[in-house]
């Protein structure tokens, strides 16, 4: 399987995403920058942390208008897994890919830590290898990170189970403890949690590297049945 991370000029887990596909995960993975007009060649996609653009008028808000941002919604519109994890999640929301809103952390502090997840759904292409239920610990290192919709929107990701993340004791105020989402056909996930952080006992834990595992299992099981 042949991984495509997305750089944007601010973009700063770039490498450590690099580093848990090639490294931890074993598979192919390449540096994509923000102005590159084809992902035809890459199987899923990544849309790493940081600060795109500076975080500038408003966090993903300026890196949705990226000329790659047409191929990441293409790729999307196939089927192709596509990841957007603390930065990559707020830019997801801006390009309408999955639905909600990012604010400030209810502390107005930035957040830089440990925390537990609960794996709400483990039944995505992102979570296979998870029990449903289970306990993870992913850091986190956002702002602003405190997910917010409209009533009728959660009412939506409840009923579709498209939440697939919830944090045990909420660091930021998200709306229903909300930690991380999923598009109603699956194959779009936003976190704020860093699972590429957390991909090796050596770096404080290896509950991440199970979600880049889950993604290469659902590809080939989708693959083997489609040859």
């Amino acid at each position: 399987m042949k991984f495509a991370v997305i750089v944007f000029p601010g973009s700063n887990c770039d490498v450590d995403m690099f580093h848990a596909i090639q490294d931890e995960l074993g598979e192919q993975v390449e540096y994509v920058w923000h102005d590159s007009e084809s992902l035809d060649e890459f199987d899923g996609i990544l849309l790493p942390g940081g600060f795109s653009y500076g975080d500038y008028l408003r966090t993903g808000a300026i890196a949705r208008f990226s000329n790659v941002m047409k191929e990441v919604i293409k790729a999307a519109e196939a089927g192709k897994p596509v990841l957007g994890v603390c930065n990559g999640f707020q830019i997801l929301l801006e390009a309408g890919l999955l639905p909600g809103a990012m604010r400030r952390n209810e502390s107005l502090s930035f957040i830089c830590k440990p925390v537990e997840l609960k794996v709400e759904n483990n039944q995505t292409m992102f979570t296979n290898e998870y029990s449903n239920g289970e306990t993870i610990v992913i850091p986190v290192a956002h702002g602003e990170g405190n997910y917010y919709c409209d009533e009728e929107t959660l009412t939506r990701l409840k009923e579709n189970n498209q939440i697939v993340f919830t944090y045990n004791q909420n660091p930021n105020g998200s709306l229903a403890d909300i930690a991380g989402i999923i598009n109603e056909k699956g194959n779009v996930l936003g976190m704020m949690p860093h699972p590429e952080r957390a991909v090796d006992e050596l770096l404080g834990g290896a509950d991440g590297l199970k979600m880049f595992q889950s993604i290469v299992k659902a590809w080939r099981e989708a693959h083997v049945v489609n040859a």
